[in-house]
């Protein structure tokens, strides 16, 4: 490992068109079981995080580049790009996931579980396409998609 380039070592290999089409269907899919089951088991605004406040047009840009590019790019680098290779021949393998989950711990249980699902998704993107960069991409998409559905910003 020590002898690969740094680009080989993170996975940062473009995706194609299709390995990302085929990457944020399957997260649609995993989007919308996590919200039929929070709405069977009864979980609400507890489970969407902390609330968020962003005053003005500057507060709400910061908050979108946070939480939709910064975040994404470096929870993905770290986790699925560096991270990645040593954890999955590991012990843990996909439990991994849960790891990560545990460490969100602006969510309630029930949120985390949707972490663990999502977190289990993004763990198979990576490793049938061998691209962080399709990680990043995707995370960015479901990031956006929340902030939206976030609903009115003060």
């Amino acid at each position: 490992m020590a002898r690969r380039e740094f680009a080989d070592y993170l996975a940062l290999n473009w995706p194609s068109s299709s390995e990302l089409a085929r990457a944020l269907v399957i997260m649609a899919i995993v989007l919308l079981a996590d919200a039929i089951a929070g709405s069977v088991v009864g979980a609400g605004e507890a489970s969407t995080g902390p609330g968020f406040s962003a005053k003005g047009a500057d507060g709400l840009l910061i908050l979108l580049i946070g939480g939709c590019i910064a975040g994404p790019l470096m929870e993905e680098f770290i986790v699925r790009g560096f991270m990645f290779r040593g954890w999955s021949q590991s012990f843990l393998g996909p439990m991994t996931s849960a790891v990560w989950a545990m460490t969100h711990t602006q969510y309630d249980w029930f949120g985390r579980f949707q972490v663990f699902t999502m977190g289990l998704a993004l763990g198979h993107f990576r490793w049938r396409s061998n691209s962080t960069w399709l990680t990043v991409m995707v995370h960015s998409t479901i990031n956006i998609f929340l902030f939206f559905m976030m609903g009115p910003y003060t």
